[in-house]
């Protein structure tokens, strides 16, 4: 029994020596998870140095952080889908998921190796999952931009934020920039703050959002522009339904990511897919008027998402998306 508890210990003293080994072998990581590392000061996890490490799969997995109906937004990627697989010369399958924070898991388990993720998703994948933002949507112009717009139905009496004290705001997700962190941080300036002024209620994604204030199960929400948009092209509201008390400045819309540890070449061939790609005219009028993938610089491009975070006391680190997941779950309950 001596024998065995010596054993123990020594096995338990081993893995502690190997994972303090292994976390001072990363000089620097920032807020990134510990499985990564970020010597190079760009915000985003390194490549592994061990090649073994890298990963260089014949099928791709896609997915596409649910804003909206997945069905819709799949249907509307596929040319893209499609023409990746033909250019990487590999297999590329959908990899359905139905929340955000899955979709993020999905990635930081190896389980999704590409995909299309909100402003604020990305921000939690880049250090929670070890994404590597790779395109960002617009046109020969520079990139696309979206709006936080407050709605509230056009037969209410609400007309600035401040009046909405006391009422039933939906927000979206709490990782999502427009649909959560931008409200905490924006709203305070206006003479409104959540979870004092009025008790937050999660609708689990845009859609939800703005198809409960249209049904007058919610108040008013704060919700993405261009998704509010792209409901009311397909039928599913009208733009007269409702009126827009509250618009933010521009926000960068969302990103297409890839995992940090796929090799080198794989990386190089996807990003010229990529930016080699055209949308078709279904998708250009899909995401209002943009055309294709832009190059990405996260650590400029997503520095508004990051400081709007900061104003409202959230961080994108793992222990927060732990706690923000266990809230939206007890939200999603009652």
């Amino acid at each position: 029994m001596q024998s065995l508890v010596s054993t123990l210990a020594a096995c338990a003293a081993a893995v502690f020596v190997s994972s303090a080994f292994a976390q001072d072998a990363c000089k620097h990581r920032g807020e990134l998870d510990t499985p990564y590392c970020d010597e190079d000061g760009d915000l985003l996890a390194d490549l592994p140095k061990d090649p073994k490490r890298r990963k260089d799969p014949e099928t791709l997995f896609f997915t596409n952080s649910p804003l909206e109906d997945p069905a819709v937004f799949k249907k509307l990627m596929e040319p893209f889908v499609e023409h990746l697989a033909k250019c990487t010369a590999r297999k590329v399958r959908f990899y359905d998921v139905y929340s955000s924070a899955a979709a993020i898991e999905a990635m930081r388990s190896g389980r999704m190796h590409l995909g299309t993720m909100s402003s604020g998703d990305t921000a939690f994948a880049v250090n929670v999952a070890g994404a590597i933002p790779v395109g960002i949507r617009g046109d020969a112009g520079g990139p696309q931009g979206y709006q936080l717009w407050v709605i509230v139905r056009s037969a209410s009496p609400f007309q600035k934020l401040s009046d909405l004290k006391g009422k039933r705001v939906a927000h979206t997700t709490p990782s999502s920039n427009s649909g959560n962190l931008a409200p905490r941080s924006l709203f305070p300036a206006e003479g409104l703050v959540p979870d004092k002024d009025y008790k937050v209620l999660f609708s689990g994604k845009h859609e939800n959002s703005v198809s409960g204030v249209a049904a007058g199960d919610f108040d008013a929400a704060p919700i993405a522009n261009d998704i509010l948009v792209r409901m009311a092209e397909r039928g599913l509201v009208r733009m007269t339904d409702f009126r827009i008390i509250w618009k933010s400045r521009n926000f960068p819309p969302g990103g297409l990511s890839m995992a940090h540890d796929l090799a080198p070449a794989l990386q190089q061939k996807i990003r010229e897919c990529s930016y080699a790609f055209r949308y078709t005219p279904e998708m250009v009028k899909g995401f209002q008027g943009a055309d294709r993938w832009l190059p990405i610089d996260y650590k400029k491009d997503w520095e508004v998402v990051r400081q709007v975070a900061r104003d409202s006391g959230q961080s994108f680190t793992a222990t927060a998306f732990e706690q923000e997941k266990a809230r939206a779950g007890a939200a999603g309950k009652k």
